[in-house]
Order: structure tokens, then C-alpha cells, then sequence
């Protein structure tokens, strides 16, 4: 079973996240939350293993909740909510410790597989922060394996999960990994180096 929690302000959204995930085989959802505040309280007893957001939160953010989950919880997998794919706060969420993002007009079905491919090790990516990944270590190559970089290249030219396993000769459960130790770096980098922050995706 996977045990997911959703903070989300929005009501109807909110709802309708909860009734898709307690609908579908395999998932349940422990709790909905419309704010960081609220869901701190409950987060640690219900222990989920996957964290729905809304990157856009009254209150706490969904980017400085992240923040202060990871130091609660640092081994929980959250996945920011946003409208828009091209939202330039998805990579803010990301260098904050977010594991990746869904899109919530996102057809049941693939929200689902979102999250259990997420749960599986997974981490959705598209090519925009694929980019801007790839700028803000472009002074230090040394941080991706070759495969890492071929990846990212791949990501950017506009290939898919399958086309990347195909082009790269390499297994699905192999690209995960790769994928998780990407966001790794990320996310280790962009909170500990004192050369590097992240505002919108640019180096500051």
C-alpha cells in the first residue's frame, strides 16, 4: 500500500486528490491538508511515504515547507503540485528536496503511475530543468557520471523515459537511479555551497 498525503489549498482539488487515490488499488490517501501549518502537526504520525504540495501555499510555501520537511523527515518522497509544467518554482522545489513535480490537470491514470513510479525511486523530470541543471553545474562537469550527463542531454533534446532506456541501452530500474542521484546532487549542492543560489532557476 502506498500512503500518501496531500496539502493542497485548493478544496475541490484537494477532494478530488482523495477520492482518485482511496479509489485506486494499491494507494491510500492518510490525510489532506490546505496548509504547511496544519500538516506539520499530523506529518510524522501518519508517516506516508509519498507527500503531494502545493508549490503555491498560503502561509508556508510549498518551497520553505519542503525545506523544513527534509530536516524532519529527509527521507520522505515529495512531489510539488503545480499547474504549469513551465513553472520556473519547480526547480526552486527541487534544489529545495522535492523529488519531482505533477502537473494536477495530469489524467488520472498517469497522476497515479506518477506517484508510484515515485514511490518505485523515480523522479519526473522535463526538459526546462533539465537545462537548468546542466547550467548551474556547467563550471563543475565533474559532478555527473558520463551516464548523468548523457541523460540530461537526452532529457533536453526532448526524449521520453522510453526513449531514453532505449537510446541509452539501459534499463528502466537503472534510469531511476540515475534520475535519484541527479536530484541528489542537486538538491546537495544548491543547499551547501556557498557559490551557489537558486532563485528561478538562475545562478545568484
Amino acid at each position: 500500500m502506498i500512503n500518501v498525503v496531500v496539502v493542497e489549498d485548493n478544496i475541490t482539488i484537494r477532494e478530488g486528490l482523495k477520492v482518485l487515490i482511496d479509489g485506486a488499488e494499491g494507494f491510500s490517501c492518510v490525510g489532506v491538508f490546505n496548509s504547511y501549518e496544519t500538516m506539520i502537526k499530523e506529518l510524522v504520525l501518519l508517516n506516508p511515504d509519498i507527500l503531494l504540495m502545493d508549490i503555491g501555499l498560503p502561509g508556508v510555501s510549498g518551497i520553505e515547507g519542503i525545506k523544513k520537511i527534509k530536516t524532519l523527515l529527509p527521507d520522505l518522497t515529495t512531489l510539488v503540485l503545480t499547474i504549469y509544467e513551465e513553472n520556473d518554482l519547480l526547480f526552486d522545489a527541487l534544489c529545495a528536496g522535492a523529488s519531482g513535480y505533477l502537473v494536477k490537470m495530469t489524467p488520472p491514470a498517469k497522476f497515479l503511475e506518477t506517484i508510484r513510479d515515485a514511490f518505485n525511486g523515480g523522479s519526473p523530470m522535463n526538459a526546462k530543468i533539465a537545462r537548468s541543471i546542466i547550467e548551474i553545474f556547467k563550471s563543475r562537469s565533474n559532478i555527473f557520471t558520463l551516464e548523468e550527463k548523457d541523460i540530461l542531454s537526452e532529457l533536453i533534446a526532448g526524449s521520453n523515459f522510453k526513449a531514453i532506456t532505449n537510446s541509452l541501452q539501459i534499463s528502466p530500474e537503472s534510469l531511476k537511479i540515475h534520475f535519484r542521484e541527479i536530484y541528489k546532487k542537486l538538491n546537495f549542492h544548491s543547499q551547501f555551497s556557498p557559490k551557489i543560489g537558486v532563485t528561478q532557476g538562475k545562478i545568484i
